[in-house]
């Protein structure tokens, strides 16, 4: 037996399997270099997209804007002199004021709505999904030239408004053509496309612990405190996400007046939006030297309203950290 043993013993280096080697950075380079070249095909499409589709028509245009063009003949170089022609245009003054009002006035109201209706939702409410997708398709048509004609019909002079105030005595006004409340049919239009800022704030009032609301109701807290010192608070960074998105979404709004207002602004100009306006200078107008800086404008007022949005934030967004 002891004769076995030691056979084995000895017989046991022999019969080990040898241990693997490991690999040679030679044969590894190959395929890490195959991969690489997978990768950059994938990202292909977007680097071509970035030049061609971004960044390409991005520098076209502020080369542009310092040259007279109009499309068809040769551009002549004018330097800074469309940028001083704004500080004279009264139309150009005037859009930014319309512009203004309708950001200002539209996405607070919007805002407020969207969590109006996303703290009634999170309440559990039977059907929860089908409300949700309901509430959620203005977002996905508001922007339609469809709903834009459809908005004009509503409320035009014999719309299904003036309808509605007929039934009860009162004499509606043509709301799309009077200057006094045309633009405010347009604000109408944004605040109804909530669905998009709603979801968001839904999905951020589940992730605020109950145990909060418990506590403050064992202190003897309201609806009302529990709201302003529990809940805002905790939905500071949704809001400031949301406030953000539709400030950007709001300054570029185009389709729904120049639909409502045929394109022209009207009634006296009371809804020249400042994308409308930069359209009938660029494409109506075919002074495209011009556009392009009003374009340029319109990036430089949204980039300094995210900024200050972003400078501000630290006095009043809570993180939790």
């Amino acid at each position: 037996m002891s004769a076995l043993l030691q056979r084995g013993r000895a017989a046991a280096p022999d019969q080990a399997a040898p241990k693997s080697r490991p690999r040679s950075g030679k044969s590894a380079a190959p395929r890490a270099k195959r991969e690489n070249l997978a990768a950059y095909g994938f990202l292909a499409p977007w680097f071509i997209g970035l030049v061609f589709i971004t960044a390409g028509p991005l520098l076209a245009s502020l080369y542009f804007s310092f040259t007279d063009y109009n499309l068809i003949g040769d551009h002549e170089w004018v330097g800074a002199e469309n940028y001083e022609r704004m500080f004279t245009d009264a139309r150009l003054h005037s859009a930014l004021r319309v512009t203004f009002v309708y950001v200002f006035v539209s996405v607070p109201l919007q805002l407020a709505l969207a969590l109006a209706l996303a703290m009634v939702l999170d309440r559990g409410v039977r059907g929860l999904p089908l409300y949700r997708s309901v509430y959620y398709l203005p977002s996905l048509l508001g922007g339609s030239v469809a709903i834009a004609i459809l908005w004009r019909q509503v409320f035009g002079a014999e719309g299904l408004i003036n309808q509605v105030l007929a039934f009860f005595g009162i004499q509606g006004e043509g709301w799309v053509s009077h200057p006094d409340y045309a633009l405010g049919t347009l604000i109408v239009l944004n605040v109804w496309t909530f669905g998009a800022p709603m979801v968001i704030f839904l999905a951020g009032l589940r992730q605020i612990p109950a145990m909060y609301y418990e506590a403050a109701s064992v202190d003897g807290a309201g609806p009302v405190s529990r709201f302003w010192n529990i809940t805002v608070p905790m939905l500071t960074p949704i809001i400031f996400f949301n406030l953000v998105l539709q400030i950007i979404n709001a300054f570029q709004t185009f389709t729904q007046a120049f639909i409502v207002s045929g394109g022209t602004g009207g009634p006296s100009d009371s809804t020249l939006f400042f994308t409308l306006y930069l359209y009938q200078r660029g494409f109506g107008a075919f002074d495209m030297g011009y556009a392009s800086a009003m374009a340029w404008l319109l990036l430089m007022i949204i980039g300094g309203f995210t900024a200050v949005n972003f400078l501000a934030s630290k006095y009043w967004v809570f993180y939790g950290d």
